[in-house]
């Protein structure tokens, strides 16, 4: 009996607090994975060389990474699918979204900080969801905490279980290399220009007088009886249970220094060693298994102008079960409409090449339709409607101006299809005397974004005019249904604070607009029959952010 394609596959993406070394651990693993030669400096932004995941120019600018990139690409037998999300607490929403279409993630700690805010947020959606965790402690090569301390951290701040996969030889500006628990071997690497190529290393056992002989410091003696502690109390933390690691309740960990190439390619092979292939999607008519053989998959990302010379949009697809094949016709679930999906394009990047067939757990670019919305099913089976992406919880609202109105057509072009990738989301104000183009982020940055992308992708100034709303709810009337722009209850009815408002949000549901806790816990105590939720009432699953620590 044949092996399933799908078996090979590795979805994953990369999660990490801003500056913990993310982006370059994912240019790291293109390198070991020989999808690239050449490995470019990723904090010399100022270099020509740029990373090939950060391709959009502002983020060549900021040195930050603003969109979620696809990186494909074969090793060791298996087909991998890297998603490299976001750093920025501003652009979390975007990598929420991404965080729905792997099956994975590996979360990288700083040595020298440990767990941060931003790491500990993303853990709790990847908890939320299920969602087996990886850690590659990074940046060993500078002053780092006691390792023993970090694993401890883990534990009592994710409640997650961990298990030291391998552990430091040395740390700083002394670390070495690093022994690998499970083979007993120590792997010590000698460092290259730049990092730009694979680290040198020399292998050998724990008492190999050849390493041993290099290995003179203090710090070096201190990291060997800690090698020979955890092996003779038989680990630290959690026993490595393959299952448990699926399960996301233990979590193993590798040290190493990406900027370096040290511990690298070990925490490929041991990722793709103990990860598991693609998993189930909840839907409809049940879990959707990656063996059924009905073709389905859910659109999570949009992006526009990838190629400025084309000026096009690209509907990122995973492939939740069946076989894609090119110009296969499917069921678009929220249209009802039957689709060819004829330009389809395996991504690198930006770069592009045509893709003919895929399997579940693949990421398919899907190039030009405009139908597509992100969220949005396509299947063979008109039944099968996922439900997967999260919505958030709007922390910062702004007017939008247009201060050139002759302009307006390219003004509108663009904003339409910003928001159709989630660059932000548009409220309507109810009541006022004009109609104003309010939005609603996560985060000011997006804001930011949305004009420069405005300006240099479509040629529209915009101005941005900030709001004095900082908290949002979904509400209704106990026990009705929430109030739309089509059932909407007596809104006039509703006893509002001082400077808070009604809005439509962009499914036609109506919230409140709260600029501080005083007047939402006001609001509470003067209209008794009035529910408040941090998430939509008609998508219980959703992912509430406000909730997450």
């Amino acid at each position: 009996m044949s092996r399933s394609p799908f078996l090979d596959r590795r979805t994953f993406a990369i999660i990490s607090h801003p500056d913990a070394g993310k982006t370059t651990l994912t240019e790291k693993f293109l390198l070991y994975g020989g999808a690239i030669a050449l490995a470019g400096s990723v904090t010399a932004r100022k270099d020509q060389r740029a990373t090939a995941s950060d391709w959009m120019e502002l983020e060549k600018q900021r040195g930050i990474s603003i969109s979620s990139t696809l990186l494909q690409f074969d090793y060791g037998g298996f087909r991998v699918n890297l998603l490299d999300t976001p750093g920025h607490k501003d652009f979390s929403e975007d990598t929420y979204r991404v965080l729905s279409a792997v099956d994975a993630v590996i979360m990288v700690i700083d040595a020298g900080k440990g767990v941060e805010s931003q790491t500990r947020k993303l853990f709790e959606v990847c908890r939320r969801r299920g969602v087996p965790i990886f850690t590659f402690i990074n940046k060993c090569d500078r002053p780092t905490r006691p390792p023993l301390d970090l694993l401890d951290e883990l534990e009592k701040i994710l409640e997650i279980g961990a298990y030291p996969m391998n552990w430091p030889i040395g740390t700083g500006p002394v670390f070495k290399g690093v022994y690998d628990r499970l083979d007993k071997q120590m792997h010590l690497f000698e460092r290259t220009a730049g990092g730009a190529f694979p680290a040198p290393s020399r292998v050998g056992g724990l008492d190999d007088p050849a390493l041993l002989a290099m290995l003179s410091a203090p710090e070096h003696a201190d990291s060997i009886d800690e090698v020979r502690m955890l092996d003779d109390t038989g680990g630290a933390g959690a026993a490595l249970d393959p299952a448990a690691v699926l399960r996301g309740e233990v979590t193993p960990v590798f040290f190493g220094s990406a900027i370096n190439n040290f511990g690298v390619q070990l925490l490929l092979d041991g990722f793709l060693r103990y990860s598991s292939p693609p998993t189930p999607r909840k839907s409809t008519t049940g879990p959707i298994q990656p063996d059924d053989p009905r073709f389905s998959g859910f659109v999570f990302k949009i992006q526009a102008n990838m190629d400025p010379r084309h000026r096009d949009r690209i509907a990122f697809l995973r492939v939740v079960s069946g076989t894609f094949e090119r110009d296969m016709f499917v069921v678009h679930a929220q249209s009802g409409k039957r689709v060819r999906l004829g330009n389809a394009t395996k991504l690198f990047g930006n770069q592009r090449e045509t893709v003919e067939h895929a399997v579940a757990g693949d990421v398919v670019g899907l190039v030009g339709n405009d139908l597509f919305g992100i969220g949005d099913t396509l299947a063979d089976d008109r039944s099968i409607v996922f439900d997967e992406i999260p919505e958030f919880t709007p922390e910062v609202f702004a007017n939008l101006h247009n201060p050139q109105p002759g302009n307006y057509k390219r003004f509108n072009l663009g904003l339409e299809q910003l928001l159709k990738e989630g660059v932000a989301r548009r409220f309507e104000p109810v009541g006022g005397a004009q109609k104003i183009t309010l939005l609603a982020a996560i985060g000011p940055l997006q804001f930011e974004v949305l004009v420069y992308r405005l300006q240099n992708e479509y040629g529209a100034e915009a101005r941005i005019e900030s709001t004095p709303w900082k908290i949002s709810r979904w509400w209704r009337v106990k026990g009705q249904p929430s109030p739309t722009r089509e059932n909407a209850a007596d809104l006039e009815n509703l006893d509002l604070p001082d400077g808070s408002r009604l809005a439509f949000d962009d499914r036609g549901r109506c919230l409140v607009l709260f600029t501080d806790e005083w007047p939402l816990r006001f609001f509470g105590e003067r209209n008794k029959n009035i529910e408040l939720s941090p998430i939509p009432f008609d998508k219980p699953a959703a992912i509430a952010m406000k909730e997450a620590p």
